[in-house]
């Protein structure tokens, strides 16, 4: 068992390790019109130590992480509870759900310009940013989930005597946990994209940021290791809310 899965992971690294020494190649045989149009993946890693080394890419990958991590985490908290109140109370769901498929088709980066004016240029703006782009996916993932959960399984609890507070937290929530976990998942990975697009644009802190002084430098070694970390960054959310899922939801799923 150990045995194949480490003969798997080898299996899913060999296609990048083979892109790698293509990349390598090409860029080195000049194939690619030289390395000032994509450089040999030897210098963006020998960019990525000396960005490294002077604090440089530490600082504006701090910045940015404490952002998504804030932004994040309030859009979950507020989607997930917004989510369950709405799936769970039709009057309350029949009130809001005009303005929910009102505002939600609107992406995240499209408040910008109108948060700039609201809110100036400053750490509230991205955090806001972040939450806008968590909090509608995820309250909507988690309304669906709840109402769709099998009402036979409400009318066999109803009828052995449950309340609707033990049903909402016994039954119904853990069922739709499979919904909530979906949001997450996207969101987890946008959150990052839009972060790194409002740092291009408006926020002079951060990978983003980074990257549009490295193009006004035109120092694609920079925007690549930026590019890179935001690759790294999208994935590793994505496969912690995985980890989570399986742990709350593998055994019954």
């Amino acid at each position: 068992m150990i045995f194949s899965r480490i003969i798997k992971s080898i299996l899913g690294i060999f296609p990048i390790i083979i892109f790698l020494i293509l990349w390598e190649l090409m860029a080195r045989m000049h194939l690619i019109s030289g390395k000032f149009f994509l450089p040999p993946f030897s210098m963006v890693v020998s960019e990525f130590y000396n960005l490294t080394a002077s604090g440089v890419l530490g600082k504006s990958f701090i910045s940015s992480l404490s952002r998504v991590l804030i932004g994040f985490s309030l859009g979950t908290i507020a989607g997930i509870i917004f989510g369950i109140l709405t799936g769970w109370y039709y009057l309350l769901d029949r009130t809001l759900s005009p303005i929910i498929s009102l505002v939600y088709p609107i992406p995240a980066l499209g408040w910008l310009p109108l948060l700039m004016l609201w809110l100036g240029i400053g750490e509230i703006l991205p955090i806001t940013i972040i939450f806008i782009c968590s909090f509608f996916p995820i309250l909507y993932n988690t309304s669906t989930g709840i109402k769709t959960v099998d009402k036979n399984y409400i009318k066999v609890a109803r009828s052995l005597g449950a309340s609707d507070k033990e049903i909402l937290t016994s039954i119904v929530i853990p069922l739709a946990l499979p919904n909530i976990f979906t949001g997450l998942k996207l969101e987890s990975g946008m959150a990052w994209r839009v972060i790194i697009a409002a740092e291009m644009v408006a926020i002079p802190t951060g990978i983003g940021a980074l990257m549009m002084r490295a193009e006004s430098l035109m120092r694609i070694d920079i925007i690549i290791v930026c590019l890179i970390i935001l690759a790294i960054m999208c994935f590793l959310f994505e496969r912690f809310f995985i980890f989570l899922e399986m742990i709350f939801t593998g055994k019954w799923r």
